[in-house]
């Protein structure tokens, strides 16, 4: 990257469509200079279930992005769910060009070209290629062998594919919407280091990503990508248990939840009374114990963590994992999750902590995750998105262009 690249990164939610523009400053760190949202219902469960209404969402928070940064935006990266990704693993040995000169960029670039001949299966697109470690002829192990002097160099990366149908829907949205893609990436992986610690990002941890329809599950040895996938729930399931078991709207069960939002009964310190408001049945009003509603939201808390469970017990996962990091809005406001999660699990689990959690707002934490992975992508020629700036220079002539083809076609 380069200093004044802009990198556009979307996020599609099953609630709602978040976009962060940053720009890579004097520093070569990134700089928020615009984040927007907006909602979106054309996702049930990871599945777009409406294109235009998706494509819709994608323009309008393009539309506020474009008034706030004085851009016209031509591109931008997108996160896939781990529901649709399959991840390779594979080595290949290089040998140096000039052993006595030490490794080249050069070199790098060519092992990276050649790692990413795998087998593709049928209905399936390579979206990405990520460096796992290099192993110099001496055994060392280096992030970036470039200058060191050794005949060869082993590369181990993990090759990321994608549902070919998935991705040619995404990029037909984004066509729609006015946009090319620059990028895919899987969600854990965009947020695997805005999530983990120091220690994290060197052990071997399962990060979940527990948000409004789902669950994103990571699983990661030290660099390395091993497994994601996606668990169809999250919070908004919460809600609407409570919403259906107390028979009131879902307005009031989501404040409930909030309010009162604790995954397990026994850590309950006063089991006080609540009012229901919007209660639907006889009697405008009924009052429930704050019991009832922590059964509530215990009993789907645990089914999210009994599924992810089951699942990478099936991937023969859990006994290499050590660590599990939760983080996400759907169990942002309910305490003990980490605990519930550890009853389940039986692995240490804890909610994100890592330093960088706090430069970006919950609602464009995703977004702004993918726009830091690619900014900081090794061996990358270029990582700009396309912008235009929306001058009265350009705006000028832009209309003198089209003069000119008009009068001179």
């Amino acid at each position: 990257m380069a200093i004044g690249d802009i990198i556009v990164g979307i996020d599609i939610g099953t609630s709602k469509v978040s976009l962060v523009v940053g720009e890579v400053n004097n520093f070569n760190q990134i700089e928020v200079i615009c984040n927007t949202e907006h909602k979106c219902d054309g996702i049930k469960k990871t599945k777009i279930v409406d294109e235009d209404e998706v494509a819709l969402s994608i323009s309008k928070a393009l539309e506020e992005a474009e008034k706030e940064t004085d851009f016209k935006i031509n591109s931008s990266y997108v996160i896939v769910p781990g529901k649709y990704i399959t991840i390779v693993q594979n080595s290949i040995v290089k040998e140096a060009k000039d052993k006595y000169a030490g490794i080249s960029v050069k070199d790098v670039s060519s092992a990276i070209m050649q790692v990413k001949d795998v087998e593709i299966p049928e209905g399936k697109v390579m979206i990405d290629i990520v460096t796992d470690k290099f192993i110099l002829e001496d055994g060392k192990i280096v992030s970036d062998p470039v200058g060191n002097l050794s005949s060869n160099f082993t590369l181990n990366a993990q090759v990321i594919l994608a549902e070919k149908d998935y991705i040619k829907q995404l990029a037909n949205i984004f066509r729609k919407a006015g946009l090319e893609v620059d990028g895919y990436v899987p969600i854990t992986l965009a947020e695997r280091n805005l999530m983990l610690d120091n220690n994290e990002l060197v052990d071997n941890v399962m990060l979940l990503d527990i948000g409004a329809g789902n669950t994103e599950i990571g699983v990661f040895e030290a660099n390395g990508f091993v497994y994601t996938n996606t668990i169809p729930l999250g919070g908004k399931n919460i809600t609407s248990d409570i919403s259906l078991v107390l028979n009131i709207s879902e307005e009031e069960a989501e404040k409930l939840k909030k309010q009162y939002g604790l995954a397990m009964k026994s850590y309950i310190d006063n089991d006080n009374e609540i009012i229901l408001n919007t209660y639907k049945g006889d009697g405008k009003t009924k009052a429930i114990r704050s019991s009832e509603l922590i059964e509530i939201i215990e009993a789907r808390i645990e089914e999210i963590f009994a599924l992810v469970n089951k699942d990478i017990a099936a991937q023969g996962l859990k006994q290499k994992i050590n660590n599990v990091i939760i983080t996400g809005q759907g169990i942002a406001n309910i305490n003990k999750s980490d605990v519930a999660g550890k009853v389940i699990l039986n692995i240490p689990v804890k909610v994100a902590t890592g330093r960088l959690i706090s430069t970006a707002r919950p609602d464009y934490r995703t977004s702004y995750a993918l726009v830091r992975y690619i900014a900081a992508r090794p061996f990358a020629k270029s990582v700009s998105s396309s912008v235009d700036s929306n001058t009265k220079e350009n705006i000028l002539q832009t209309i003198f262009e089209r003069i000119k083809e008009f009068f001179y076609s």
